[in-house]
Parts: structure tokens; C-alpha cells; sequence
């Protein structure tokens, strides 16, 4: 076992995605015997403290099995159709699963819109981060009953990683029918050799994926590649990992060598504030107090309203604003959780009294630091 390994077994927040291809046995219906004991090692993670959440295929085969269909429909409006059939069987198999072991779930169906989107990403966040929270599982899947052909993510590879971008995972793990990625495609080459450990950064590892999806899913190797390097935005390591070997993430857990692991070439916290701000574009200012700038200078702590004097500019939650100091030195920037109005109301407050100055509270805090570069 490598230290990267190990460290990899010890990681305290997981992304698991399941393939279609796994889930439905090629497309033959829930294959409810292996994602009974998928859940099973899902338990075991949650029970050693590992918050989980889970990227599940499935719907549009599940609803392709249920409906009789042989091959995937291209038409949006029939995929659509399957995916709203396959759905029901798909929550049900889950939550009877899980419920056998004391655990909840909660169904999470998400659009690329819904992640690019400032304000519905920042609820997307924190509605997934408080299931975790409270101990639930949540499982998310595209959601292929509404979404348009521009705004789909185009392949649950894809969805995962923006998944552990959105809760900042420290691992994203892929289970496939593949034993993991190889030097090139092991169905034509009976040569290839299995990659054990790669940069997510490597320029080479695509045209090394090459191929194309199976019958069922819209992924590929190709798509995974792509997810690890998205992943590795955040800081995430991505483990691809045949999902049919017994007992692969209770291996993973173990530290094991199982699959290929594409390391994110870089310290998480770096990639994670680097990851932010190339999504900076400033919509607003918060002037802050000379006690409120030593801590984020200091500290790195989250800003909180009671240590904000004025405010300027017209932003909505999710929105990026800048922290200057009392001089008009920028300090810092950041995805503010209320709007200019309400930050306005509740500027000077304790996070105690957010609640009497605006009937709700989002969030105790008014930039979280996790969502603060320090500039």
C-alpha cells in the first residue's frame, strides 16, 4: 500500500457514483442483490464516521427495462419519459436498502443550471451539506425528467464531479465494469496495462481513454478522465474502481490498491481557493472593521455580519463580493449568503439576531470560509 493510499483510505467526505451499466445489469433491470451490498459497504462507511454521498445512474435504464425498450431511445422527449419511470424503482430499491441498515436517504436531482447558477448552487450546497449533517444519505441524480438538451450534464461521470466540487470532497470514486483505466482499450488489446496511479492533470490520459459508452450509460473512459480533472479543481483525488470486485470500498477504505487513482497534482486547500476564485466576477463591497480584517487576516475565519460597517452594490445570495478594510484595502473576496438588502439589515448584528432582523437565517455566517479567498 502507497501512503497515497492510505491517506485515501482515511479521507472523511466521499463522492460514490455507481454506473448504469453496474446498476442494471446491462440494462436488464436494478441488479438489487449488488446495490443491496453496495449499500451494505456505504453503511459501513457511514458507521466509521465517512460522510457519504451517492451519484446514482440508473433511472433512464431502469425505465428502458420497465417500459420494454432494448436500446436507448435518442430522442429527448422518450428519455425523459424513462428516466420518470425508472426513477420510482430506482428511490425505492435505495431507501428499502438503506433502511435496513438505520440509515436515511434523500433523493437529490440536480441540472448543470442548477450548479452554475450562484444562488441555487449555494442551496444545492447547503441543502446536501445539512443531510450530511443530519446523518442522511443524499443521492443525486441528473434531472433527466425536465432538463433540456443544453443544460444536461451529458453523463453521471460528469454530475459526480461537480458533486464533490459542490460538497468539497476529499474522494471521488467511480465504480465501473472496468478494473480501472489502462495504457489503452483492454477490449481490443489484450496487452494493456491497468494505470495504477496517475495525475488528473496529465494531458496524455485522454487520448489514452479514447472508446466510447456502453448500450446503457453515456459515459465512457473518456468521461471519467474529464470527472477526475474536475474533480481535482476542488482538490478531490478520483479512484476508478471496478465496482463488481467484492468488497471494493470497504478495499478503498482499507487503503488497498484497487483501481486507478488520479491524484489531484496539488495541496486540496490550494486547488479548492484556486477552484473559487477563477469563478470570481464582483457584484458588491463590504467595508469591514478593523477587528473583523485581523481575524480574516489572521485567522482565515468566516465572516460574520456583526464585524461589517457599510455595504455597496446591488448582489444577490451566491454572489461574489469584496472585503476592504476600513482604508478601502481589499482583503479578501467571496459568495456572500445574503443579499445587499438583507446584509444591509443585518450588518453590525450577531449571527443570533439574523433571525429577529429578517424573520429566517441562511446561514450563521455571512461568507462562509470555505467560499473566502484571501487576496
Amino acid at each position: 500500500m502507497t501512503d497515497t493510499r492510505k491517506q485515501l483510505g482515511r479521507s472523511r467526505r466521499w463522492v460514490v457514483k455507481i454506473g448504469s451499466s453496474l446498476l442494471t445489469d446491462e440494462g436488464r433491470g436494478l441488479a438489487k442483490a449488488a446495490i443491496d451490498d453496495w449499500v451494505e459497504q456505504v453503511a459501513r462507511l457511514c458507521q466509521q464516521g465517512v460522510e457519504v454521498v451517492l451519484v446514482s445512474s440508473g433511472a433512464v435504464a431502469e425505465g428502458m427495462a420497465r417500459l420494454g425498450w432494448t436500446a436507448r431511445p435518442s430522442a429527448l422527449y422518450e428519455l425523459q419519459a424513462a428516466a420518470a419511470v425508472g426513477q420510482m424503482g430506482l428511490v425505492q430499491t435505495y431507501e428499502s436498502s438503506f433502511l435496513k441498515h438505520g440509515l436515511k436517504t434523500a433523493q437529490v436531482l440536480l441540472t448543470h443550471d442548477d450548479l452554475s447558477n450562484r444562488k441555487r448552487y449555494l442551496n444545492a450546497r447547503s441543502t446536501l451539506r445539512t443531510l450530511l449533517k443530519l446523518k442522511v444519505v443524499p443521492i443525486v441524480n441528473e434531472n433527466d425528467t425536465v432538463a433540456m438538451e443544453e443544460i444536461r450534464f451529458g453523463d453521471n461521470d460528469t454530475l459526480a464531479a461537480l458533486v464533490a466540487n459542490l460538497v468539497e470532497a476529499d474522494v471521488l470514486v467511480i465504480l465501473t465494469d472496468q478494473a480501472g483505466m489502462f495504457d489503452k482499450d483492454p477490449r481490443s488489446n489484450p496487452d494493456a496495462k491497468l494505470l495504477p496511479e496517475v495525475s488528473a492533470a496529465d494531458p496524455l490520459l485522454e487520448v489514452m481513454a479514447g472508446g466510447t459508452a456502453g448500450k446503457v450509460g453515456r459515459g465512457g473512459m473518456l468521461t471519467k478522465v474529464r470527472a477526475a480533472k474536475l474533480a481535482a479543481r476542488s482538490g478531490a483525488s478520483t479512484l476508478v474502481a471496478p465496482g463488481r470486485v467484492a468488497g471494493v470500498l470497504d478495499a478503498i477504505a482499507a487503503g488497498q490498491h484497487v483501481g486507478t487513482l488520479f491524484t489531484p497534482g496539488q495541496e486540496t486547500f490550494v486547488a479548492r481557493k484556486q477552484w473559487l476564485a477563477s469563478h470570481l466576477q464582483l457584484r458588491g463591497k463590504l467595508v469591514i472593521d478593523a477587528g473583523a480584517a485581523r481575524v480574516l487576516r489572521e485567522s482565515g475565519r468566516s465572516l460574520l455580519a456583526v464585524g461589517v460597517k457599510n455595504v455597496t452594490g446591488d448582489f444577490m445570495r451566491g454572489e461574489v463580493v469584496a472585503c476592504v478594510d476600513e482604508q478601502g484595502i481589499e482583503l479578501a473576496r467571496g459568495l456572500v449568503n445574503y443579499s445587499a438588502d438583507e446584509t444591509r439589515r443585518i450588518m453590525g448584528l450577531a449571527s443570533d439576531r439574523i433571525e429577529e432582523a429578517l424573520g429566517y437565517v441562511d446561514e450563521p455566517e455571512l461568507i462562509h470560509r470555505d467560499n473566502l479567498v484571501l487576496i
